[in-house]
């Protein structure tokens, strides 16, 4: 009987062990079906980054005119976060893509950019800006309206200037016109503890804002120059979308949506239904066939986007940049 019981339970282990070997086999074969049918490990046979493609998520709307709605939301900064393998792209070129994508579309008639960002760097600001007037140049038909969902204030401000409309709900703050450039110095900080800086650099300017050496007055106005510039460009692009008599109120202030309205920096004080009636009009349509860009993404491509845990990046935020941001 003890000879049989044992025959039994080998027989059972053997095939636990079999069904444990088969269940692997399956997962295993779901797995490479899954790497090599998803979007990032096949190859590609056209340029995907001069023509990105998206799964299109119907959003709002009965009608035929094609309308895309894309987000400009948060700091608007490039920079890649790491996920277990490989990187997640920067928001900078996800909108980007998404207005590649409706500028390639000979269908989509209209944008409704949604911005709730408080500004960031300057060139990706400007790059946003250039992006939704290319859209605008390859149809004269087409039009770009802005709804500021919170915030809208510098660099975000600037990229709501290639809008053809710009509303702002009640509650949002708006404008911040200005360029803005912080860095540290703890000089003092440093004698007192001992610490100095050591550099070896190619000319005298090299060495600029180090935080450990006394500020150069001739650095300051060097880049207070370029600042003045920057804040040039900003200003005219202002004034010209706008149709402002003159420059009095670009000078970093901000205003609620009712003051900004009155000051003419937007068009109208509404949400989102009111932007959307206002594409109608527009548009001269009784309804809209909205779509929201959505990256399509298989099984793999989902464990790959897995993230790190991350820290801040403090050295991001400490680099000297110039920036179109509004930073209460």
């Amino acid at each position: 009987m003890g000879k049989n019981g044992s025959k039994v339970g080998c027989w059972i282990a053997i095939a636990i062990l079999a069904l444990l070997l088969f269940g692997s086999f399956l997962t295993n074969i779901g797995l490479t079906t899954a790497l090599f049918s998803s979007p990032s490990a096949r190859g590609n046979d056209y340029p995907v980054d001069q023509m990105p493609e998206f799964n299109e998520v119907w959003s709002h709307g009965y009608g035929d005119a094609k309308v895309a709605r894309i987000e400009l939301a948060g700091v608007i900064m490039r920079g890649r976060r790491e996920r277990i393998f490989g990187y997640e792209p920067d928001m900078v070129e996800s909108i980007l893509a998404q207005i590649r994508a409706a500028t390639n579309d000979r269908e989509v008639r209209a944008i409704l950019l949604e911005v709730d960002s408080p500004g960031g760097a300057v060139t990706p600001s400007d790059e946003i800006y250039a992006a939704l007037q290319r859209f605008k140049r390859e149809d004269d038909q087409r039009v770009v309206v802005v709804l500021i969902r919170g915030v809208g204030a510098s660099g975000a401000y600037y990229a709501a200037m290639a809008g053809d409309y710009v509303m702002a709900e009640p509650t949002s703050i708006v404008g911040s016109v200005g360029v803005i450039m912080q860095t540290i110095n703890i000089k003092a900080l440093g004698e007192k503890i001992g610490l100095s800086s050591v550099t070896i650099a190619s000319g005298e300017n090299k060495d600029m804002l180090n935080p450990l050496e006394e500020v150069d007055p001739q650095h300051v106005a060097m880049l207070q120059e370029l600042v003045d510039g920057m804040q040039e460009r900003f200003a005219s692009i202002v004034v010209n979308a706008r149709g402002l008599d003159g420059r009095e109120l670009l000078d970093g202030r901000v205003f609620s949506a009712e003051q900004a309205a009155e000051a003419r920096l937007i068009d109208g004080v509404g949400y989102l239904q009111d932007a959307i009636d206002q594409l109608k009009r527009m548009l001269g349509v009784e309804d809209v066939h909205m779509i929201r860009y959505q990256e399509e993404l298989g099984f793999f491509d989902m464990f790959m986007a897995a993230k790190m845990p991350q820290l801040p990046d403090f050295s991001a935020m400490q680099s000297p940049r110039f920036l179109y941001l509004w930073n209460p």
